[in-house]
């Protein structure tokens, strides 16, 4: 089961805390929405430092590996480490030591791999929410959650729809499915059992899904959760159906995939790619009410 460090509990923020750009994948291809969400970060009264991750390119990533490293570690520690956007490229920076600041770390898509990889080290303060380019889009209520998470206020529960009946507690951790799926049999996955778990994900066809969650399966890792839950998973559902084909669309995999696992399981839930990415913190605990389709923080 998920531990986090006591001595290493993140303070929620204060006016006036800085915030550090990450960079740590594919390159910046909208200044414009990078600059958006530094905006909403401001307007919150965090200092947000400048920053050259516009300019970094090498190849499809934003930067090489090293300078990419820069921007996750920096010199000066900061509050808040927010990155700028997904693709690919984060799990590349694990190959080397990663020496974790204390602090707040945001991001999802590929940034899965960096919130994952802190959380089995044991650091708080990982934060499955909108990226810096995605901000600035989210409707208010997001945006709302994500202050209020950030600077220690209560947050509402989450509701999706009721898939397995009952009510199961434990550590949160979110994730996009295939990210995850990459890190398995690495040092980089936290302890899942009896955790609650969310996956999302982003144009993979059902067979795809199928294909991971399966692999999930047969490493036994979805048999130790003790709740499930699935977010948005935009532009996964399948083509249209060519006549005398057969195909299965993205729900009925969904269910049928984590139907026997024995545990409250709920879907659609606001979390993901979809415009209104509810930010949750990664290792909290919480409860999942597969009866009701409820995702609840319980500190």
């Amino acid at each position: 089961m998920v531990q986090l460090r006591s001595d290493l509990l993140t303070p929620a923020l204060q006016r006036g805390d800085e915030v550090v750009t990450v960079a740590a994948s594919s390159a910046l291809e909208d200044e414009q929405s990078l600059l958006e969400g530094l905006k909403v970060l401001e307007g919150w009264g965090l200092v947000c430092r400048p920053h050259q991750v516009s300019e970094r390119r090498w190849g499809y990533l934003a930067g090489k590996d090293a300078s990419r490293q820069r921007d996750l570690n920096p010199e000066s520690p900061a509050a808040l480490l927010a990155c700028a956007r997904g693709g690919w490229g984060a799990a590349r920076l694990l190959e080397h030591k990663q020496t974790w600041q204390p602090g707040w770390l945001m991001g999802f898509s590929d940034v899965t791999a960096l919130l994952w990889a802190r959380l089995a080290a044991g650091f708080d303060g990982c934060v499955h929410g909108p990226l810096l380019t995605t901000l600035a889009k989210e409707p208010a209520w997001s945006q709302a959650r994500l202050h209020d998470l950030l600077f220690g206020k209560h947050i509402p529960d989450l509701e999706g729809q009721p898939w397995m009946g009952g009510v199961a507690s434990g550590p949160l951790v979110v994730a996009n499915l295939t990210v995850a799926s990459h890190l398995l049999g690495s040092s980089h996955v936290p302890d899942l059992k009896g955790a609650i778990l969310i996956l999302e994900d982003v144009e993979e066809a059902p067979y795809r899904i199928d294909r991971m969650l399966t692999h999930w399966r047969l490493t036994g890792l979805l048999q130790s959760l003790a709740g499930l839950g699935f977010g948005s998973f935009e532009g996964c559902e399948a083509p249209e159906q060519i006549p005398g084909d057969q195909t299965f669309q993205l729900e009925e995999v969904l269910k049928e995939r984590s139907s026997e696992l024995g545990i409250p399981v709920v879907g659609q839930l606001p979390v993901g790619h979809c415009c209104g990415n509810a930010a949750l913190p990664l290792g909290r605990q919480a409860q999942l009410d597969g009866s009701h389709g409820r995702l609840s923080l319980l500190c």
